[in-house]
């Protein structure tokens, strides 16, 4: 982990999850109350394509830098999928929730008198056990997607990744928007979980059992323990790059005859 520390591509991941998920929230949350009828079913498909698309466009975008994560039960996913060390999982989580807070902040700055809502999920008709199936299974299929379209042992995937994962996060606002108002991001849902806790529970839950369905029963790992504690601790090979950080001390000396 002291090693992964001290790279400047380790803090520009950080970073690069700081900003990509200010700008996600952002454009969300945009989308969810820019328009006042938001009971007819047209709002929904707005909501989920501002979502997908904005997945699709930041994972893109950043991926290259940090993974594009863009939320914690992906993080999580990925942390047990021996993807990610737990330190990188812990600063991308924190680096995430951060943003989200930025993004709604500026919202709220921003948006007209007439609005009162920062597009807040809230259950629709649902009891909370029924919300949190919907959140475990909407999350699921997300981070699922995820981890089988990042998986570097396949060789059948030609196609665009982040635009898989994208239409993947549309699917679940699709489906869950007029039920939970599709949470699926414990960071984009961290106002409403203070009070509704089954958007952290569902999300979380759904995140880490993908991880080990995917793993464990579709497309099984060979790795040992010893492997996986390895990358939990220290990452993967090519996150712990050799660039070390540091500080450049500039020095000025003067003889006497200068």
């Amino acid at each position: 982990m002291v090693n992964e520390v001290k790279t400047l591509a380790f803090w520009r991941a950080v970073l690069a999850e700081l900003i990509g998920m200010t700008l996600f929230v952002f454009t969300g949350i945009s989308a969810a109350i820019g328009n006042q009828n938001r009971g007819y079913p047209d709002q929904e498909v707005k909501v989920a394509l501002a979502f997908g698309l904005a997945t699709a466009t930041l994972v893109q975008s950043l991926g290259h830098i940090s993974g594009g994560h863009l939320n914690p039960a992906v993080t999580l996913g990925l942390l047990f999928s021996s993807q990610i060390s737990a330190l990188r999982a812990v600063l991308y989580v924190v680096a995430q929730m951060l943003g989200a807070i930025a993004a709604s902040g500026i919202v709220f700055g921003i948006m007209p008198a007439r609005t009162d809502s920062l597009g807040l999920n809230k259950l629709n008709g649902v009891t909370a056990a029924q919300g949190f199936a919907i959140e475990f299974l909407l999350t699921l299929q997300l981070v699922v997607c995820v981890i089988a379209t990042t998986d570097n042992r396949r060789q059948d995937v030609s196609g665009s990744g982040p635009l898989a994962i994208g239409l993947s996060v549309g699917l679940g606002h699709l489906a869950g928007i007029s039920y939970t108002g599709c949470g699926m991001n414990p960071a984009r849902s961290f106002g409403p979980a203070v009070i509704l806790h089954v958007y952290w529970a569902g999300p979380v839950t759904g995140g880490l059992v993908a991880a080990f369905l995917y793993n464990l029963l579709l497309n099984p790992k060979c790795e040992g323990l010893s492997e996986r504690i390895r990358v939990f601790c220290y990452g993967t090979e090519d996150q712990v790059y050799h660039q070390p950080v540091t500080l450049i001390v500039l020095v000025w000396v003067y003889n006497d005859s200068g």
